[in-house]
């Protein structure tokens, strides 16, 4: 396919940079941001998100034989569980905790965005009925309800880094935040392709 190679690259360059920006966020002991600040709330939020596509694209990678549709899964699943391990690591190197009572996404200033009804925290998430509707499929029909759901998943995670960049404040986190952006922005232009090539399309 020939996006995927800017997707495998975009997911090299990510992974790079994320070793650099974990060795750096808050070791110098300044900034460090509060545990009610976007840079904390993000990083709370975007490693639950994450965590479900990690979970998501290793369902699929067992249903499916398509090459191009296992490779997608397994680019998303081993970028996206390095990213959530930096965020959960600057948690710590904040000395911050990893959960909130605070609503997800209150950060951004839209809690309640999500009705949190049967595991669907965060806009874009998929159900716990859906994720297991997909452990039920093989083949095609598993490549397009996978890639329905990792199109609203993507488009939701966006939404995200995009209120990381407006609103996070330490440099390293807001870099990775537009480079999330800039990678998933890749990703659904591959997965509409792939779709039209199963006769779907992303959900409305």
């Amino acid at each position: 396919m020939r996006y995927a190679g800017v997707a495998v690259a975009v997911a090299g360059v990510l992974v790079a940079a994320g070793a650099i920006s974990y060795s750096v966020a808050g070791d110098n002991g300044a900034d460090v941001p509060s545990a009610d600040s976007a840079d904390a709330g993000f990083a709370r939020d975007m490693a639950v998100h994450h965590q479900q596509a990690v979970e998501m694209s290793y369902i699929v990678r067992d249903r499916t034989r398509d090459e191009d549709v296992r490779r997608l899964a397994y680019d998303i699943a081993q970028t996206q569980a390095n990213q959530r391990g930096m965020l959960i690591g600057w948690l710590d190197l904040w000395g911050l905790p990893k959960v909130s009572s605070r609503e997800p996404m209150a950060w951004m200033g839209m809690s309640g965005m999500a009705s949190g009804e049967d595991g669907a925290l965060m806009p874009g998430m998929a159900t716990d009925a859906e994720m297991k509707k997909l452990g039920t499929l093989n083949g095609k029909q598993a490549e397009v309800f996978f890639l329905q759901l990792m199109t609203d998943h993507h488009k939701g995670g966006i939404h995200m880094a995009e209120g990381c960049v407006a609103k996070c404040t330490v440099g390293v986190e807001k870099r990775l935040a537009q480079g999330m952006v800039e990678a998933q922005e890749s990703e659904l232009r591959l997965m509409a392709d792939l779709l039209k090539e199963r006769g779907a399309a992303p959900r409305a």
